[in-house]
Order: C-alpha cells, then sequence, then structure tokens
C-alpha cells in the first residue's frame, strides 16, 4: 500500500490486534510524513485502558462502576468526546441527569456532530425541566439533518434522534425513569480491522472515509495515541487544521515523545506558515530520536523543500 508521498507503509495486524488489548499499542517503526506506522513511548498513564474498563463495565449494564472508569479518562483526558458521552449515557441509565448534564454537554462541546450527544442532553434537559434548551438540540440535530441530504449515511439516525428528543419534550419531567443507553459499543479487538482499514483508506486519499473508520477505533479502543495521531493527519490532508491540530495534541497528550505525532504537527506547523513551531517539533525529534530516526528525516526534508519554495 502506498501512501500520498509515494511511501510504503508497513503494519502488524497482530501487534496491533494484541496492542489493542494491552496498556498500549506495541507499533513499531516510523510514523512521518508517510513512511510507516505511528510510533510512540509509552505513556505515564495511558487513558485506553480505564476507557476499556469503563466500555466493559458499560456493556455489562454496570453503570456505576463505567462511571468510576469515565470519570479517570476525562480526568486526564478531558477533550475526549467519547468518553464524555459516555460518562453522561452512564448516569442517564441510573437515573442522575443533573450529573449527566455536565458531561453530556462537554460531549457536544467537543463533539458537535455527534448526533447521539444532541439528543440525549436535549433529553437530559427534558427532563429537568428545561424545555428551551432541549429546543436548541433539537433544532441543532435537525440543522444537521438539513445539511446531511437525502443520501447522507447518518440520515436514518438523525431522523430517529428527533423523534426519540422529540418524544422526550413531550413528556418533559413526568418521565424521570432511567433512560437506556441508545448505543451499542463493540469490543476493543473489533478495533484492529477498523485501523487497518482506515489506513488502507488513507494510503487511497479516501480521507472522508478512514476519518469515519478511526472514529470507530477510537469508540471501540478508547484514545489511543496512534488513532489520534491517524486522525490529524487525515483531518490535515482535508484542511481541516483545528480539528487536525486538537487531534495531536490529543496524541501528545497521552505519549508526549510519540514520534510520529510529534512530526506530522510539525508538517501541520509548516502548512500553516509556522516555520519556527516545525522546527520546534525538529529539534524534539532529534533529542528523542538521539542517533537519528525517519521522522526527524521526513520534517527535515519538508523543511527544507519549504525553505527551497520560498526562495
Amino acid at each position: 500500500m502506498k501512501l500520498w508521498n509515494g511511501k510504503l507503509l508497513v503494519i502488524s495486524t497482530t501487534a496491533l490486534a494484541a496492542a489493542i488489548m494491552a496498556p498500549a499499542f506495541a507499533m513499531g517503526g516510523g510514523g512521518g510524513g508517510g513512511g510507516g506506522t505511528p510510533s510512540q513511548s509509552a505513556p505515564a498513564y495511558d487513558p485506553a485502558v480505564d476507557y476499556q474498563k469503563g466500555a466493559t463495565a458499560f456493556r455489562a449494564g454496570q453503570y456505576a462502576d463505567a462511571i468510576k472508569s469515565f470519570k479517570r479518562v476525562v480526568g486526564a483526558m478531558p477533550r475526549n468526546a467519547q468518553a464524555q458521552y459516555l460518562l453522561g449515557a452512564s448516569y442517564m441509565a441510573l437515573s442522575d441527569f443533573k450529573k449527566a448534564k455536565g458531561p453530556m454537554t462537554l460531549a457536544v462541546k467537543h463533539d458537535d456532530k455527534m448526533i447521539d450527544a444532541h439528543r440525549d442532553l436535549g433529553i437530559i434537559h427534558a427532563k429537568l425541566g428545561a424545555a428551551a434548551k432541549a429546543n436548541e438540540q433539537l433544532d441543532a440535530l435537525k440543522s444537521l439533518e438539513a445539511n446531511c441530504g437525502s443520501g447522507c449515511r447518518d440520515q436514518k439516525q438523525l431522523k430517529e434522534a428527533i423523534a426519540k428528543l422529540e418524544a422526550a419534550l413531550v413528556a418533559g419531567k413526568t418521565a424521570m425513569g432511567p433512560v437506556q443507553p441508545d448505543i451499542v459499543l463493540a469490543q476493543a479487538i473489533a478495533a484492529d480491522a477498523t485501523y487497518v482499514q482506515a489506513v488502507a483508506l488513507i494510503n487511497e486519499k479516501r480521507y472522508v472515509e478512514a476519518i469515519a473508520e478511526l472514529d470507530k477505533a477510537l469508540w471501540a479502543a478508547g484514545p489511543h495515541p496512534d488513532i489520534l495521531t491517524y486522525l490529524g493527519f487525515a483531518n490535515r490532508k482535508l484542511h481541516n487544521y483545528e480539528e487536525a491540530e486538537g487531534y495531536y495534541q490529543a496524541a501528545l497528550s497521552i505519549a508526549p515523545k510519540h514520534r510520529g505525532a510529534i512530526e506530522y504537527y510539525g508538517e501541520l506547523k509548516l502548512e500553516r506558515g509556522n516555520v519556527v513551531g516545525a522546527k520546534a517539533h525538529l529539534a524534539q525529534l532529534e533529542t528523542i530520536c538521539g542517533y537519528g530516526c525517519h521522522e526527524a528525516d521526513e520534517l527535515r526534508r519538508w523543511i527544507k523543500e519549504a525553505a527551497t519554495s520560498a526562495s
């Protein structure tokens, strides 16, 4: 499989499958501008471990245990929309709508296209008697539906979400029973094939489809730096620079010495005209790599090419 710059990408599906079940992905090799998989140093705290514990408890209906795990995840990664959503959904299942409101609000804030989060935040507001705020989420869903179009893959989900929220608005505070979480979490091992498929799509420059697959992997495996790094890469190729930067920062918050994330982030800064920032990333790679590594070579080449183009 060839990446966009013609370099070969080598990925071990066996290593990935095993690593998803372990505290950290055991990925080797470089993850630079296109040669190899993202590489990382083991993080001091791996939120994917607690995410998996929470997901296991969530699937089993053990919501109190799920809450404990997801609270640790969002404590370390407050911008992780998936964990915020699942924390809020766990509170909803226990009828604690007041506590559910905070994390569900953050889920919407950090992923304003998350249909389930808009729906459930609206339901929470409806059950708490805040009809106006519930209607805000209904309007958000209808806006997503309008932008979706007739051939949109999310059309059915949006219609169902709108119908459920409208029903909750009619019921209001009178229906204060628990809300069964309307989400099915895949087992972590399912992230293996999904991740590999996403990388194949990146090789083919099918970045929108790759992002959809990587998002599935993120739900299944939790906030892992390799998944976050490739989400940053795919968004960068679509010029979604703010989103890309957020994913790189998230990856580096878990694994500060993740070479792939450092290089990709440096390339992003270079694309946005921040040569000084790109050079700072190169200096960081040179410190981490010692005798040199592919990521440093790639970023150095990009910086030189940018300087040549500017002259």
